[in-house]
């Protein structure tokens, strides 16, 4: 089955005309008021956990949709054929086309005794093997029966990576920090401001502290100049290059570069080239999360998003929830025109959720051709956003209620807190915050609502919101290693339905390639003698100000 544009699909013409003549006059209010079952009908529930983990919960009642909107999505779905896409992604076959590539990482949290082929091998023997040599090093490293050079125990991980080398490990190590180890610290070194390097080793000592240099080739340009650098820092104490091996291990499938770097090469942990970098996390890209949470729990959270692979790949489209929250996606940005998507987490340990998914989201739909090759004439690629709540209720929120852009929010958050302050006080004014900011972007606030409560008819104007503003609400039990797995895994199937609808290749990234290409130039240009004048005439000058000073 094939096609080239989304919009010559049936299925695109009968929702184009279901928007013009229904979906763009929908009012939430009266959808609810017509409808006591709403809620009921338009809520799901996965229940892939284990009874202390889960469930998880997905009200979209409160998005512009009806039940017919909803049938019209799924067909959609199955005339651009996401279900054989998604079957021949668990099937291993290259569907990452431009590379030669299959998208295996599902394999990498595959837990169950079932075998996962690529190019007719079965590929789980190398990721237990790998699994396994993660689980003895972080076991060595938290029981302090790793020792440095001068025979301390390890205190301080330094992670130095970028993109998915970099995101995913932040992102988990901060929203799992309740099952850190307390007396280990973790920093992450990305950005090749030297600033972000100098301020991790500020807080290290030489004799405690170990380098995980994270690059599936090792020739990542700023992974291997900050690794470069924290390795000179190191020496500078250590002396002894032979000491590197104690205190440096590698995340890479380059024994070459890695053991020329001083790396034993019994301290590298590979991975596959089919592990693309924003789903590497589940990889040995994860190390620093072993390290830090232990292999018992990351092992739950590798299960965890293994559930939800498992509910994904079985279940029909029309109860399948990370289907569904992509086709309502599809819907606001190519029939609505909206532009944005807002991930609000009402849980401070995953304030560093909205960055990851914005590489997961932006780095894999971020395209304009089709897999036939033509270009689309369809939105693709939302920009998605966000910050925790409650502090984005005092920034930006003031645009998503009044403003005159279409923003579709996602809101999450736990029902248990892992810090229940005073009574459990903290969290009720929490959930309080999350419930009204989503009733209050449903319902807004009529101008006879305001003149009710005693405004002025020249300010009636200033406190009347429109409302109407569609968001989805996830409620999990609470945010363990395994509710945040699936969570992740929830989202990964959304980015690959979006991209599959839209007939793109949401596995490659070449837009991040030509960048990388100039700044290559640009920097030998920067080492040579004398002014530069082969770029166009405001690339001269900023490079030419910069050789120079003020």
């Amino acid at each position: 089955m094939s096609f080239s544009l989304a919009s010559t699909l049936p299925a695109w013409q009968a929702l184009q005309n279901h928007y013009e003549n229904v979906g763009k006059h929908l009012v939430l209010r009266d959808l609810f008021d017509k409808d006591s079952s709403r809620f009921n009908k338009l809520s799901h529930t996965f229940n892939g956990l284990k009874e202390e983990d889960g469930p998880i919960f997905f009200d979209f009642s409160k998005n512009l949709i009806t039940e017919e909107t909803v049938k019209l999505l799924v067909q959609l779905a199955k005339e651009a054929n996401v279900e054989g896409l998604r079957d021949s992604l668990f099937n291993g076959d290259h569907i990452n086309f431009t590379e030669g590539r299959a998208v295996y990482h599902p394999a990498l949290r595959n837990l169950s005794d079932k075998p996962m082929k690529v190019n007719g091998e079965d590929v789980m023997p190398g990721v237990r093997s790998v699994l396994k040599h993660m689980k003895e090093f972080s076991d060595a490293i938290r029981s302090g029966t790793w020792k440095g050079y001068t025979g301390k125990p390890i205190k301080s991980i330094v992670n130095i990576g970028i993109g998915g080398s970099d995101l995913g490990p932040v992102m988990v190590t901060e929203a799992l920090k309740p099952y850190g180890k307390q007396d280990m610290e973790l920093h992450f070194v990305s950005n090749i401001d030297g600033t972000h390097l100098a301020e991790a080793l500020n807080k290290c000592d030489p004799e405690t502290t170990l380098f995980l240099i994270a690059s599936k080739t090792f020739t990542t340009a700023e992974t291997c100049t900050n690794a470069q650098s924290a390795k000179d820092w190191f020496l500078s104490q250590a002396k002894d290059p032979a000491h590197v091996a104690k205190h440096f291990a590698a995340l890479s499938t380059n024994e070459k570069e890695v053991t020329a770097f001083g790396i034993d090469s019994a301290n590298m942990f590979e991975f596959s080239d089919w592990v693309g970098g924003r789903y590497s996390v589940w990889s040995a890209i994860g190390l620093s999360v072993a390290l830090y949470i232990g292999f018992e729990n990351f092992e739950a959270f590798l299960g965890g998003a293994h559930a939800m692979d498992n509910y994904f790949r079985s279940t029909p489209l029309e109860e399948n929830i990370p289907a569904l929250a992509a086709l309502i996606s599809i819907w606001y940005s190519d029939f609505f025109g909206a532009q944005t998507h807002l991930v609000a987490p009402y849980d401070q340990y995953m304030h560093r959720f909205p960055a990851y998914l914005q590489q997961l989201s932006m780095e894999s739909n971020g395209k304009a051709i089709t897999r036939s090759g033509d270009m689309v004439n369809y939105t693709t690629g939302k920009i998605l956003w966000g910050e925790p709540g409650t502090n984005s209720q005092h920034s930006f929120f003031q645009l998503v209620h009044q403003g005159t852009k279409l923003i579709p929010a996602d809101f999450l958050i736990p029902i248990e807190s892992h810090n229940p302050i005073d009574n459990n006080k903290h969290h009720r004014m929490l959930f309080s915050n999350f419930a009204a900011q989503t009733e209050a972007l449903m319902l807004g606030k009529t101008p006879a609502e305001v003149k009710a409560e005693g405004a002025a008819d020249e300010i009636v104007p200033h406190k009347t919101f429109v409302g109407n503003r569609p968001s989805n609400s996830i409620i999990a039990k609470k945010i363990t290693p395994a509710s945040l797995g699936a969570l992740i895994s929830f989202y990964e199937w959304v980015t690959f339905t979006e991209g599959a609808v839209w007939n793109i290749n949401s596995f490659d990234q070449f837009g991040v390639e030509l960048g990388k290409k100039l700044a290559k130039n640009v920097l030998s240009q920067l080492d040579a003698e004398g002014k530069v004048n082969d770029h166009d005439a405001s690339t001269n000058g900023l490079i030419n100000l910069f050789k120079t000073g003020f």
